[in-house]
């Protein structure tokens, strides 16, 4: 394991005061002044962006620019080397699965004390998955969750980018204009996120997204067909 002082880590929350939490709980860990701290997601890809090599991100699920584990699946698909742990007040054992599902490296509960925090920081430092011992990860989702978790998964990250675009509701001018690009552009990228979703509209593909967020039951009996 690298010196405390050659880790650099992001600290992603919108609540001020919980990353000043988080911010003492890793006090040890790292250098201060390798500690960032980003309020919304867009902050978090612009550190990641101009910071160069980041050892770990700890992410809250509910940023603002983000929905559900669409934050996550950003970051694992843009960012795949950089581990990512979850700190969350939502620690439903279905949520911690499908955390780890779309390859996060741990998930903190916001409840968790301080010491345990960092007890499962430095295990993922060290390379490991940390979840709360009382989890079990070995129970799986139903199949169709399942096909659906391994497509999200295919989604490249402007892919990702629009379907959470789609899912605030935007229009394809719209998302052109956020992402500096074209309507066409955004129209393939439309085209494709439907293809590996297997779905025939883009209300569909805001509904399959929004199907995995623990508690949603969408009114249809399935998007499969």
């Amino acid at each position: 394991m690298k010196e405390a002082a050659s880790y650099r880590l992001v600290i992603a929350d919108d609540h001020p005061l919980f990353r000043g939490a988080l911010r003492e709980a890793v006090h040890g860990l790292f250098d201060p002044s390798d500690v960032a701290e980003a309020g919304s997601f867009d902050a978090v890809g612009q550190l990641l962006e101009r910071c160069g090599e980041i050892d770990l991100v700890l992410l809250d699920l509910t940023m603002p620019g983000v929905r559900g584990f669409s934050g996550l699946l950003y970051l694992r698909a843009q960012y795949p080397s950089v581990p990512v742990i979850v700190v969350s007040a939502n620690d439903d054992p279905v949520v911690i699965r499908r955390c780890i599902d779309f390859g996060d490296s741990g998930f903190i509960p916001k409840t968790l004390g301080v010491e345990d925090m960092r007890v499962a920081i430095r295990g993922v430092l060290a390379g490991e998955v940390w979840t709360p011992a009382d989890v079990d990860l070995g129970a799986s989702a139903d199949a169709e969750t399942a096909r659906l978790i391994c497509r999200l998964a295919t989604l490249t990250p402007q892919q990702v980018r629009v379907l959470m675009m789609l899912s605030g509701g935007l229009l394809n001018k719209q998302i052109a204009f956020e992402l500096g690009v074209s309507e066409a552009t955004v129209k393939a990228h439309v085209s494709a996120i439907l293809q590996k979703l297997n779905v025939e509209s883009r209300t569909q593909a805001v509904i399959a997204a929004a199907r995995i967020e623990v508690g949603h039951r969408p009114l249809i009996q399935s998007l499969e067909g």
